[in-house]
Parts: structure tokens; sequence; C-alpha cells
């Protein structure tokens, strides 16, 4: 009897051991698959966490070598700054962002007579925050009214289509209505990419054959977003940047349409950059804001780098805000900046 009872009990726990794998087993493919995970449940992970993770190539870059470099000294002197200042500039922080970040530093440390090496790291996040922050530009996107107009542009292979696919399903998500215009009518497939992505994020889409006029896809996006009562209109535009004079009348046009027909609307301009190109990034951006009034930027690829610095060079060196970076491949991979919460994570 107890045999039977025991080997009764040894088979409830396995079932309830096999059911409980296999569950986590579920959690572990939706978050692969980039499906929404309800909160509280094991497999979601926070905002920072991911953040945290998908920046582990520039922690390793920038945060590593600076504990090593701070571990290698003995006392705070001139050449433990220039080291100090040789890592973000490698970063990618730029070298006058450098420069100014660490001859801030120099001075606080001197002035808070501060002796020893490890209590540097701490007065070098507040710095770099406190350049980052200057500015005193939004890290919002300005989609508080509706309707708005969010026109991306960026050159061709920075992420342009996922970053936009990714942001209808965030706008999504949080109830907005949102419509896409695919404006990019000369890259092959571009079109059929975006319309890819407004499926999977569930947004409406709106489309002319390809080599179409980009303001005519834009007018018959307006008129939609109109009609359907959308809150946020997001369009494409070509990337191109090899003929400046080309693409300024281009976004003059699409920009004059929008003027004309959508006067209510807020505008959105999003520069979108490929922060795995480093300072090609920065030649990138301003060589756009030549072209046109760039409102924020949307950095992509950030886990693929160990560059993140671009970031603080963005923001303190252009003026231009960062408000959305992408730290993964997942469909909610991509994420609202903060500054903060950015420094948090690469020192942590």
């Amino acid at each position: 009897m107890f045999k039977g009872f025991f080997n009764r009990k040894n088979k409830e726990e396995k079932l309830n051991e096999e059911l409980q794998e296999a569950k986590e087993n579920i959690e572990e493919i939706k978050e692969d698959k980039g499906f929404e995970v309800k909160e509280g449940e094991k497999a979601k992970k926070g905002f920072f966490q991911r953040l945290k993770e998908g920046l582990e190539k520039t922690r390793k870059g920038v945060t590593d070598r600076i504990d090593s470099v701070l571990r290698s000294y003995g006392k705070v002197d001139e050449e433990l700054f220039d080291e100090l200042e040789e890592i973000l500039v490698t970063a990618d922080v730029g070298i006058n962002t450098a420069m100014k970040v660490i001859d801030r530093l120099r001075t606080r440390a001197k002035e808070e007579k501060v002796t020893e090496p490890e209590k540097i790291k701490e007065l070098l996040k507040e710095e770099i925050k406190e350049i980052m922050n200057e500015s005193g530009l939004s890290n919002k996107l300005n989609i508080q009214k509706s309707p708005t107009v969010i026109l991306v542009v960026g050159v061709n292979g920075v992420g342009k289509t996922t970053t936009i696919g990714k942001l209808s399903y965030n706008l999504k998500k949080s109830g907005k209505k949102v419509i896409i215009a695919a404006g990019d009518t000369f890259r092959a497939a571009a079109i059929e990419q975006l319309e890819e992505w407004s499926h999977r994020a569930g947004v409406d889409f709106v489309k002319h054959s390809e080599g179409a006029d980009p303001a005519a896809v834009i007018f018959d996006g307006i008129q939609a977003a109109k009609s359907r009562k959308a809150d946020i209109l997001i369009c494409d535009t070509a990337g191109r940047l090899h003929n400046k004079k080309n693409l300024m009348n281009e976004l003059n046009k699409i920009f004059r349409v929008i003027e004309r027909e959508y006067p209510e609307a807020e505008k959105e301009v999003l520069l979108v950059l490929d922060a795995t190109t480093g300072q090609n990034a920065i030649l990138q951006a301003k060589e756009f804001k030549e072209v046109c009034n760039i409102t924020g930027v949307a950095l992509t690829k950030l886990d693929g780098t160990a560059k993140g610095g671009v970031v603080i060079a963005v923001q303190s060196e252009l003026m231009l805000p960062i408000k959305l970076i992408g730290v993964g491949e997942k469909i909610d991979d991509l994420q609202e900046f903060n500054t903060d919460d950015f420094i948090e994570a690469m020192f942590s």
C-alpha cells in the first residue's frame, strides 16, 4: 500500500515538474519571438534590465576599461585623467566632448580634494549626465497631442524600417491609432518590408507603387489619417544622402504637403542613426541638420556596438535630443531614451 502511495506521489511530483518546465519554455519562446509577456510573469524583463543587457558591449568597452585604469593607479594625477580621456574618445564620445568631460572632472576632483582613484568613477558619471542634460532639450517624443505626424529620415541601412515598425507597435500598445505611410518609394523592397512590419504591429498602412512620388504617398497618408481619425501618422522617407540637393528638394516638397494638408498636426522629425557606425553617425547627423529641422534622434543597434558613447556625442555636441534607442532585435526592444537610466546602465 505504501509503495503504491509513494509511486503515485513521485509521479505527481514528476508531472508537476514537467508542467512547470513546459510553462517556462513557452514563456522563453514567447519572449524570443517578441510576443508581449504579461506583468509579473517570470520571463518578463524590466526596461532597465533590457537596457543593461543591450549595453553590455559598451559597458565592457568603456566601464570595464575605466575600472581597470582606476585600479591600476594609487593616486589621482594627470596621467589618470589622460587615460580616462582616451577611453572616452575610443568609445566615440567625441574628442570635444571627451575633453570637456575630463576638464570638468579634473577641476571638480581638485575642488573636492579627491585623492583616491576609485572615487573618480562616480564623479565621472555625474559629469557625463550633466553635460548631456545641459541642452535642456526634451527626450520625449512630441506625441502628446493628436494628431501628430512623425517624419522619419535617415540613410539606407541604419534601421529606419525596423524603427518605424517597432515604434508603431509601442504606440499601438499604448492605445494610439497609428497609420504608416510608405514614402520611401525608391529603394527596392522598402514598401514590402514596411508593410510586413505594419502587419506585425497591427497598424494601418498606406502605399503607392515603387517609383511613385513620395509626396503623393504622404498626401494620401494624411487623408487616411483624417478620415480614420488616427492619432499618429508615421511617414517613411527615402534614405539617399549622396545628392543633398535632391534630398532637400524631396523633403521640402513633403514638408509643404504636410503644412498645407495637415496644419493642425504636431510635427516630429526623427533622424535614425546606426550606433555601430560611431563617428560616421555623427557626420550623417550633421548632414541631415543642414537639410531639415531634426527634432529628435533614434539610435539603433546599441546592443551591437562597444561604442555606445556616440549617444553622448549626439546629444552634447550636436544638441540633438536622443528620443529612442534600439537595444535588441525583438519588436519591443525599442525604448524611450532617458539620460539617467542610460548612464546608470552603462556604468552599472
